[in-house]
C-alpha cells in the first residue's frame, strides 16, 4: 500500500514540476507577448490620436483661414501679389499689389511660347536637345535627355504643360539669331503689349532677373489666350512622349493640379504654373466662372497648395459675389 502510494505521490510531484517547468518557460514569451500588446496598443491608439489631432487642426486652420476676409469683403490670399481681371473690360475685380516687381519664374515660358509661334518658325521642325539646354543655374532636373530630338511643337507642349526647362532653351537656342536674338524678341514683344515694368533675360524662368508684375502678367495672360497652340498644349492634363534612350514614351504631367485633376467646378482656358525661390510659388490662369471669363495672377505664394489655395478662395468668392454675365 505504502509503495503504491509513492508511486502516485511520485508521478503527481513529477506533473507538477513538468507544469512548472512549462510555465517558467512560456512566462517570458507571454509577458513579451503582453507587453507587445499593450505598447502595439497604445502605439495605434497614439497614433490614432496624432492622426485625428493632425486632420482636425488642418482642417479648422483651412476653414478659419478660407473664412477670412478684408474690411472689404475680399478674400485673404497668400499670394503676395495678385489680380484678377475682367477679360472683357479690364475691369480689375481684386488686387492685390499689382504694380509691386517681382521674379515670375516658369510664368515666362508663355512669353517664351508667344515669341515661337510669332516667327511662324515650322513646328514640325525636328530640334534636339543639347548639353547646352541643360540647367546650370538652380540645377533643375529633367525628363529629357540630351540627345532627345523632338518637333518644336512638341518642345513647346512640354514647356507649357510640363514646364519642362530643356524644352524652352531648346526653343531659344533654336531662334533665328540665336538666344540672344530670341531675348530680344521676348523683350520687345512685352513692350508692344505695354509690359511696362517687366524684363525677360532667359526662355525658362531659371534666372529671378526674368520679373513683371501682376497687372502686366495679366496683360501677358490675355494676349497668350489669343493664341489657340497655347490654349490647348497649356490645359492638357497629360501627354506621353518618345525620349533619348527611353524604351517606352515618358509621361509628362500638367504642373497644375487644377487642369490635371479635372473638376466640373473649374472652366480653365489657360494655364501656367512657375516656382524658383526668389519667385515663390506662381500661377496665371484664363478661367470662366460664373460665366464670366477672367483672368487670375496669383505671384509669391509661400507653400506648394497656397496658390491653388487661393485660386479656389477666389473662385468661391466671385461665384458668391459676383453676378453672372
Amino acid at each position: 500500500m505504502k509503495s503504491v502510494f509513492k508511486r502516485s505521490l511520485l508521478k503527481r510531484s513529477l506533473l507538477g514540476l513538468t507544469v512548472l517547468a512549462l510555465t517558467l518557460t512560456q512566462a517570458p514569451s507571454y509577458a513579451a507577448h503582453k507587453k507587445h500588446h499593450r505598447a502595439s496598443s497604445k502605439a495605434h491608439h497614439s497614433i490614432s490620436a496624432r492622426k485625428n489631432y493632425r486632420v482636425s487642426n488642418v482642417d479648422a486652420a483651412q476653414n478659419s483661414f478660407r473664412e477670412l476676409y478684408q474690411n472689404n469683403g475680399e478674400p485673404v490670399l497668400a499670394s503676395t501679389k495678385a489680380i484678377v481681371l475682367d477679360q472683357h473690360t479690364g475691369e480689375v475685380i481684386y488686387g492685390k499689389n499689382v504694380d509691386a516687381q517681382t521674379p515670375i519664374a516658369s510664368v515666362t515660358k508663355l512669353m517664351t511660347a508667344m515669341v515661337v509661334l510669332d516667327a511662324q518658325l515650322p513646328l514640325d521642325e525636328i530640334l534636339t536637345v543639347t548639353d547646352d539646354d541643360v540647367d546650370r543655374l538652380k540645377g533643375s532636373s529633367s525628363k529629357l535627355p540630351v540627345g532627345t530630338e523632338l518637333t518644336r511643337g512638341e518642345l513647346m507642349h512640354l514647356a507649357l504643360m510640363a514646364s519642362e526647362n530643356r524644352a524652352a532653351a531648346a526653343l531659344g537656342r533654336n531662334y533665328p539669331g540665336g538666344m540672344p536674338s530670341f531675348i530680344a524678341a521676348m523683350n520687345a514683344k512685352a513692350k508692344q503689349l505695354g509690359m511696362m515694368n517687366s524684363q525677360f533675360v532667359d526662355p525658362t524662368g531659371l534666372n529671378s532677373g526674368n520679373v513683371s508684375t501682376a497687372s502686366d502678367l495679366a496683360r501677358m495672360v490675355n494676349a497668350a489666350y489669343q493664341y489657340s497652340q497655347i490654349r490647348q498644349v497649356s490645359t492638357t492634363a497629360s501627354q506621353e512622349v518618345p525620349v533619348s534612350r527611353a524604351r517606352h514614351p515618358v509621361n509628362f504631367s500638367n504642373t497644375n493640379m487644377l487642369v490635371r485633376n479635372s473638376s466640373e467646378r473649374w472652366d480653365i482656358g489657360l494655364s501656367k504654373t512657375g516656382y524658383i525661390s526668389e519667385a515663390g510659388r506662381c500661377l496665371v490662369m484664363q478661367a470662366k466662372i460664373s460665366g464670366k471669363d477672367v483672368v487670375l495672377v496669383f505671384l509669391n505664394s509661400v507653400g506648394k497648395l497656397s496658390r491653388i489655395g487661393d485660386a479656389e478662395r477666389i473662385r468661391k468668392w466671385l461665384e458668391k459675389n459676383q453676378p453672372s454675365s
